[in-house]
């Protein structure tokens, strides 16, 4: 297939999993190219997402490969099927990259697991909540580009509201629940809003007190996007630069148990909203 424009980071995930097949079987990519009966220069941009890959073609090499994982392989072939295009994709002139990838991540996402330390929940924050969020930038933004990036975050929570929505858990940390930006009515608008989100049948709400103490990557903000199979789970944390995605295997079973480990430091979810209920009364 031709060279495509810059890959998506699903691109570039569906790349590395064909990759990751090639090599647990142990065959270079000279290899490969014989036993799929192309060449080396296929094999290497489809791996590297240079080039796109058919949903046909996933399943030739997964079968060449040997791929006992049936639902693994669907859902390499699904990955590879999708067209058209995505509510995000307008934004794609104006916005980097990553927060495009990271809109998609959870459009496609069966399953979330959020913990934020300083900030709510970038799909239940409020507008105004998150303007003023965007208002604290530097460099400051121009007043067009605030108003795209607070148009991009209010829009990305309408995962929420899709007929199959993904089983969402946040917990987030008191130090987010007391933090203002803006005006104090800021944060009470957003408190009133989380409260109203959590009565979503898919939304589960944990907060961790400051009495919980520390805890594991305490100083960092993770979100977990469980994919069709375990083995198609990505992990999206904050780095200064913007947005890091891992799914190496050993990054998906560290972060399943940070995750566990925080959540077990968290309220369970009704004492969890009595605690921001109390917080929004203290205001």
């Amino acid at each position: 297939m031709a060279a495509r424009k810059p890959p998506t980071e699903r691109q570039r995930r569906l790349g590395a999993e064909l990759r990751k097949m090639r090599e647990h079987v142990g065959l270079s990519i000279n290899e490969a190219a014989v036993l799929h009966r192309t060449d080396r220069t296929t094999v290497s941009n489809t791996e590297s997402a240079r080039s796109g890959v058919s949903s046909d073609r996933v399943r030739v090499w997964a079968a060449n490969y040997s791929c006992p994982d049936a639902r693994y392989v669907d859902a390499l072939a699904e990955m590879a099927r999708e067209r058209g295009t995505y509510w995000w994709d307008e934004y794609r002139a104006s916005l980097s990259p990553a927060l495009l990838d990271l809109a998609e991540m959870e459009h496609h996402a069966v399953a979330l697991r959020s913990v934020q330390i300083t900030h709510m929940p970038g799909l239940l924050q409020h507008k105004d909540y998150i303007r003023a969020v965007f208002q604290e930038a530097v460099p400051a933004l121009s007043p067009e580009s605030l108003e795209r990036l607070v148009a991009f975050r209010a829009r990305r929570s309408e995962v929420l509201d899709r007929p199959e929505p993904p089983e969402c858990t946040f917990v987030i940390h008191e130090t987010a629940l007391r933090m203002w930006f803006g005006h104090r009515t800021v944060l009470a608008t957003q408190l009133d809003h989380l409260l109203k989100q959590s009565e979503r049948g898919n939304v589960t709400l944990r907060v961790v007190p400051f009495a919980a103490g520390g805890f594991a990557h305490a100083g960092s903000s993770t979100l977990y996007a469980h994919g069709p199979v375990p083995a198609l789970d990505t992990v999206q944390i904050d780095v200064p630069t913007g947005q890091a995605f891992l799914h190496a295997e050993t990054h998906l079973v560290n972060y399943r148990a940070v995750l566990d480990r925080i959540e077990q430091r968290a309220l369970s979810p009704d004492r969890s909203l009595d605690f921001v209920r109390d917080v929004a009364q203290q205001l």
